[in-house]
């Protein structure tokens, strides 16, 4: 005998995603670096930041943009938490320069999946 089963299955995939913005204090003439910590950043409201948030194991990443231009991924260093411990370190790599009151945007999607 052979069982004949069918059956469904409906995907949630539930993104959250927050943003983050700072200007560039001063000028970084590479090769240099811009730490940015969590107090520096502004939120979507205009808010000051308090915390970054986690990253989802595997459901997650973040984007950084300097002038509206999306950076590579290995010039950024994460860190989530609040004062004093969450912040955003950008490699500025040798022969590159950010100017000063250049916006930087960190956007972070954390995604909580589900399945029925």
């Amino acid at each position: 005998m052979k069982l004949a089963i069918t059956g469904t299955t409906s995907v949630n995939v539930d993104p959250t995603v927050e943003r983050f913005f700072n200007e560039v204090a001063a000028q970084v003439v590479g090769a240099g670096t811009i730490t940015i910590p969590v107090e520096d950043f502004w939120t979507d409201t205009g808010a000051d930041a308090t915390t970054l948030p986690a990253l989802a194991t595997d459901n997650s990443y973040f984007n950084v943009y300097i002038n509206g231009v999306l950076q590579m991924e290995s010039l950024s260093t994460y860190t989530p938490g609040g004062t004093g411990t969450g912040q955003l370190v950008i490699t500025v790599p040798a022969g590159s320069t950010v100017e000063a009151n250049s916006p930087v945007v960190l956007v972070v999607t954390n995604y909580a999946p589900d399945a029925t």
